[in-house]
């Protein structure tokens, strides 16, 4: 099976804040950045469709013409509670931050989810989807998700996982 994971288009957030599961707007770059996944994928097709829910995905999914794809919690962005929508230096000096960078993988956050939270759901979105046999399926997604989806087809480690997060706009192909 060949799943194509299709990061959303770049967000219109200042750089620094962790927005997450937080449904944020586009920068009004959208059209020319969708124009090129479109082209991306446009002689491809897909035996099934499904995006996050997030309007950043839906959105370039529905831009590039996939209008009845199927919304999935488990390939929504990292849960980041109670910091969604804080800067990083808004954040310097809180206890809980400086033990999620010594251990992102499994500290939780407060108020949101681990990495490795992230990592098993969408663990679980791929195990069910390859197991309905050969396709070709695209998931529009986040980086995060796709991080997750290609430790899970052992590109690299986990502990690797931040150093290839991939750009906005970015296809990824994986075979299963």
């Amino acid at each position: 099976m060949e799943i194509y994971f299709i990061r959303h288009t770049a967000v219109d957030v200042p750089a620094g804040y962790l927005y997450g599961q937080t449904d944020v707007g586009l920068k009004p770059s959208f059209e020319e950045e969708a124009g090129k996944v479109k082209s991306l994928l446009e002689t491809l097709e897909f035996d099934q469709i499904y995006t996050s829910p997030l309007s950043r995905c839906v959105r370039l999914c529905e831009y590039c013409g996939y209008e009845n794809a199927h919304p999935d919690n488990r390939i929504k962005e990292l849960n980041f509670g109670d910091w969604e929508m804080k800067s990083l230096p808004e954040l310097t000096g809180n206890p809980d931050v400086e033990k999620w960078f010594a251990d992102w993988q499994n500290f939780r956050i407060p108020g949101g989810e681990s990495f490795t939270d992230q990592y098993k759901r969408v663990s679980e979105f791929i195990k069910e989807i390859t197991q309905s046999g050969p396709g070709r399926v695209a998931v529009f997604a986040h980086g995060g998700v796709i991080t997750c989806a290609r430790v899970y087809a052992n590109e690299y480690p986990i502990e690797e996982a931040f150093s290839h997060l991939p750009d906005y706009g970015e296809v990824v192909k994986l075979t299963f």
